[in-house]
């Protein structure tokens, strides 16, 4: 990798972008409890409510900080679309390492 006053930005980005992918395998992670409690005591899947309320919360944490809504939006569809294939694939019965995280819309814990 060529220096041309780079490095101290690239150092300053790359724990930064551990720290993301730390957090998302959280909240991946809580996700399957989620799916599990929902499986135990028979709650659907789907959330609406939920989803809609998350939504307007990561508009409006994104807009805080002065992220584009578009990417705030892009981004917050395809976290939820990723949790809410992997719920519905946990409550269909496949196991952790089965279900699949990919893009799409859906639920939210």
């Amino acid at each position: 990798m060529s220096e041309n006053g780079l490095t101290g930005f690239r150092q300053r980005l790359d724990p930064i972008d551990e720290e993301i992918a730390r957090l998302f395998g959280e909240r991946f992670q809580i996700c399957r409890e989620v799916a599990a409690y929902k499986s135990e005591h028979g709650i659907p899947m789907m959330q609406p409510e939920r989803v809609a309320e998350v939504r307007a919360r990561y508009l409006a944490r994104g807009a805080a900080v002065d992220l584009p809504g578009d990417f705030t939006a892009a981004l917050f569809e395809l976290l939820i679309g990723a949790t809410c294939k992997l719920e519905d694939e946990l409550m269909e019965g496949a196991s952790p390492e089965e279900a699949e995280v990919p893009s799409a819309k859906g639920s939210e814990a």
